[in-house]
């Protein structure tokens, strides 16, 4: 391609190229995973357990409020990508257009819901009452930040769709220093509480955003953004039909795993606050393994985008194989840690003395492995799914994995068989098995070659 900052991944070594375009995704997720434990860390050593548990629940809230965001996001990179696997990069600018003014109304619209809806959410989550001022502090905070949230996950999937994974890498790089920085002013030395983190989190989004976008502005004929400023608010109708129909399913199926996930940490919350802390901090760890396998996914969606619209069918299949045995590599790895070192791992997030948080440690370990192994195995199938640009596929997922087997899981073993805070854990690690299962039928029945028609 003539255009310097496209990639095309229809042909060459796989390997090559997956590695190539992966390790930024992956240090990019590294960095995020930092930029929030940032937060919980600095916060639970200044307030304690208290502090931990605000930042944990508070987070929720904000990541329930992303759906939208980060599955238009990640429904706007497919497009792009399968539009260079097309060879259409002209008709890129005029797409990025219409998703951008989309998504801008969506955060605005949804800031303002969050902040009417935050206190009763913050009850029906089951919030300590030690936690619940410096909870409801950081969510909202973060959510007068959203657009910068939705923002940031816009201008990264308009590179990343194109095969530019390294520029986002700089950005979020430059947001997670700047954010241990403000959090030890704010919180360690101004002494502004779970308040104080979630200012310094939105700063820090706020300006990996404007870096992004400047970015992109300036280098917009290389990626073959031929744009007009009216594009943000003269949306393309074909094109914003097939970016709701890919990116609703995909908003739907990030949505309905976080409620589920905010119904299973309501429950987890109501048995005390050393068990609602310990939560918080296995979310987390838990995070850090599925950033990793979502690094491999993101890489491997527009990889297998690009080449299910050039009729490359072999070549999506070593592409999925790559990608599995990289995601498994890691999900060994993380288990062994996990393993050795159970206590010495969750200290790092509390008061060393808080004998009740460090005491859940290695019982949970079990549970951790079995996540691990499931954010691995859905990596893979995510990839196909999302890069064949599958709506129904996607819906089906959303419903069986966030509400069907998620809930129904974790009632099961929690409630019915009274396992307790244990039993919420096991199901909400089984569930996530789901896209894994489903993507394995998806595959085997051949319906991946069946090309979507794409209007954008």
């Amino acid at each position: 391609m003539s255009n310097s900052h496209i990639k095309d991944f229809t042909k060459g070594p796989i390997t090559g190229q997956l590695i190539s375009f992966a390790w930024p995704l992956l240090l990019s997720n590294i960095l995020q995973v930092v930029y929030s434990m940032v937060d919980m860390i600095i916060v639970g050593k200044v307030m304690g357990t208290a502090g931990t548990a605000a930042v944990a629940v508070g987070g929720d809230v904000t990541n329930l409020l992303t759906f939208v965001g980060i599955g238009f996001a990640s429904a706007g990179q497919v497009l792009i990508a399968r539009l260079v696997g097309a060879r259409q990069q002209e008709r890129i600018g005029r797409f990025v257009g219409t998703m951008s003014g989309f998504l801008l109304v969506c955060a605005l619209a949804i800031s303002a819901l969050g902040l009417i809806f935050q206190a009763p959410l913050l009850r029906v989550m089951n919030t300590p009452e030690a936690a619940y001022e410096g909870a409801q502090a950081y969510a909202t905070i973060c959510v007068m930040g959203l657009v910068f949230i939705y923002g940031y996950n816009v201008v990264s999937a308009i590179l990343r769709g194109m095969g530019d994974s390294k520029h986002p890498l700089l950005f979020i790089g430059v947001a997670v220093v700047l954010n241990i920085f403000l959090d030890v002013l704010f919180v360690a030395v101004l002494h502004m509480g779970a308040g104080g983190a979630a200012l310094a989190t939105v700063i820090s989004q706020a300006v990996s955003f404007l870096l992004c976008t400047a970015f992109l502005v300036k280098h917009r004929s290389s990626f073959s953004l031929q744009i007009k400023a009216s594009d943000f608010w003269r949306w393309d109708g074909g094109m914003l039909a097939d970016f709701v129909k890919l990116g609703a399913p995909m908003a739907i199926k990030f949505a309905s795993v976080q409620v589920s996930k905010l119904f299973v940490n309501s429950w987890i919350n109501s048995y005390g606050i050393a068990v609602a802390a310990f939560a918080g901090i296995a979310n987390k760890l838990a995070s850090v393994v599925n950033l990793f396998s979502n690094a491999m996914n993101t890489a491997g969606s527009t990889m297998v985008g690009q080449n299910l619209v050039a009729g490359e069918y072999r070549r999506v299949n070593k592409i999925l194989l790559n990608l599995l045995v990289i995601t498994l590599t890691l999900a060994c790895i993380f288990s062994a840690l996990i393993v050795a070192f159970p206590e010495q791992i969750f200290a790092l997030f509390t008061d060393g003395a808080d004998a009740d948080v460090l005491s859940l440690a290695r019982g949970y370990v079990p549970i951790a492995i079995l996540m691990f192994v499931a954010s691995s195995l859905r990596a893979t199938m995510n990839a196909l799914i999302n890069g064949s640009g599958r709506a129904g596929v996607n819906f089906a997922t959303a419903i069986l994995d966030g509400i069907v087997l998620r809930i129904g899981l974790a009632v099961l073993f929690g409630l019915v068989l009274d396992m307790q805070y244990t039993g919420f854990w096991l199901g909400d690690a089984l569930a996530g098995y789901t896209p894994f299962l489903v993507g394995i039928v998806f595959y085997l029945t051949g319906q991946w070659k069946k090309n979507p028609k794409q209007k954008a």
